[in-house]
């Protein structure tokens, strides 16, 4: 099986800045476009950066310019680089992508559009 896990959520002030990482594991042969979604409280999950695995890269515009979002092909790992956070981009971040192929029991799996169980990023002001 393979596991999408986030970490380097937490608690920053205004302007401050974070960096997440989703790193997959699991015996991956290859991950197709990944990228980060975010939900806060009461509104849907929205996008807020994809990569492609050839690192074409897609910023919603409430970010864009304070965030860079970069990947690791050999680690099978995915970064959100966010500064000059405002409260607003309170949320749960989530890593997911859209197409990945493992091993398991001698044969391959493709699972699409898989999700990461989500980091919290608070933002104070």
């Amino acid at each position: 099986q393979v596991q999408l896990v986030e970490s380097g959520g937490g608690l920053v002030q205004a302007g401050g800045s974070l960096r997440l990482s989703c790193a997959a594991s699991g015996s991956i042969f290859s991950i197709n476009g990944m990228g980060w979604y975010r939900q806060a409280p009461g509104k849907q999950r929205e996008l807020v950066a994809t990569i492609t695995s050839d690192k074409g890269t897609t910023y919603a515009d409430s970010v864009k310019g304070r965030s860079t979002i970069s990947r690791d092909n050999a680690k099978n790992t995915v970064y959100l680089q966010m500064n000059n956070l405002k409260p607003e981009d309170t949320a749960v971040y989530y890593c997911h992508t859209d197409h990945v192929t493992y091993y398991s029991g001698g044969y391959s799996h493709t699972m699409y559009d898989y999700w990461g169980q989500g980091t919290q990023v608070t933002v104070s002001s």
